[in-house]
């Protein structure tokens, strides 16, 4: 067996083409979506994330601005930036692109975010109607995890899904939206003994632990779709995700690569949510 490959770039792609007609509704109104993006130093791994952000908000019609802050801004300077933005008529969306330097208190900052312009889905609020089963901005990579297993006609409801990795960014919002599709999960993290027996339980595997290699074709059920999130700079040079790519395709009935699987859907979701407050923020006017 040979898995499918699940292509996140062409996904993403028909996602931003299906947004088309919105945008262009918002424009004829007057509305350009606005997307504010806060940097806080220089990282290398942010700096393309955010190339990649600003790239697809043009391709998509959409008003983009980067606020790059020195390494050294008081936090202070943080939130008074968020302040501005989260009063400027012309933005939609905010992010803060993470990590943040040291000495920043990144749950004050990301906190700080409108909930209405929180299309990184990150505030409590946001997280809570998610929790409730009425969610309004839901975090961006497990967003496009879903749209990328419903593109590839995989049946949630009676499944067992796996998640390696409990952060609230991806592990912990993916397994309440898994639950609210009628999944069985669990969710796994650095103190789960015997991980490779629990992981070939799973019906659906989702890596996302940020660490190379870690899935091998081992722990992995026969027939299992396998979803790969992570995204990790080799010292060499290069990107791999979190399962051994080359031996996982043999066993998994699909899975998707790294890059250009999971990475290309986060970035379409993030328009699509920025699309969205633009939305609702126009019909509150």
């Amino acid at each position: 067996m040979t898995a499918r490959i699940i292509d996140g770039a062409a996904v993403a792609q028909q996602i931003r083409s299906q947004l088309t007609p919105r945008v262009a509704a918002l424009k004829a109104k007057g509305v350009t979506p606005g997307l504010a993006v806060v940097m806080v130093g220089e990282h290398p791994a942010s700096t393309a994330y955010v190339g990649n952000k600003t790239r697809a908000c043009a391709e998509s019609g959409l008003h983009s601005e980067v606020h790059a802050l020195d390494g050294g801004s008081a936090e202070s300077l943080v939130l008074a930036t968020i302040d501005k933005l989260n009063r400027d008529p012309r933005i939609h969306g905010i992010i803060v692109q993470l990590p943040l330097p040291r000495g920043l208190n990144a749950e004050r900052i990301t906190q700080s975010v409108a909930v209405e312009k929180d299309v990184d889905g990150f505030n409590w609020r946001n997280l809570g109607a998610l929790v409730s089963g009425h969610p309004t901005f839901v975090p961006c990579t497990p967003l496009g995890v879903m749209e990328l297993l419903d593109h590839a006609g995989v049946a949630m409801e009676g499944s067992h899904a796996v998640i390696v990795g409990r952060s609230n960014v991806v592990g912990k919002p993916l397994a309440l939206m898994l639950i609210a599709r009628g999944a069985t999960v669990t969710v796994c993290n650095s103190k789960t003994p015997d991980l490779g027996e629990v992981t070939r339980r799973a019906d659906i595997l989702v890596a996302a632990a940020g660490k190379p290699g870690l899935i091998d074709a081992a722990m992995v059920k026969p027939g299992a779709v396998v979803i790969d999130v992570g995204i990790n700079r080799l010292p060499e040079g290069g990107i791999v995700g979190d399962v051994e790519f080359a031996s996982v395709k043999e066993v998994a009935s699909m899975i998707t690569p790294v890059p250009g699987g999971v990475g290309p859907m986060t970035v379409a979701m993030l328009i699509a949510n920025t699309v969205t407050a633009a939305e609702r923020l126009e019909r509150l006017t």
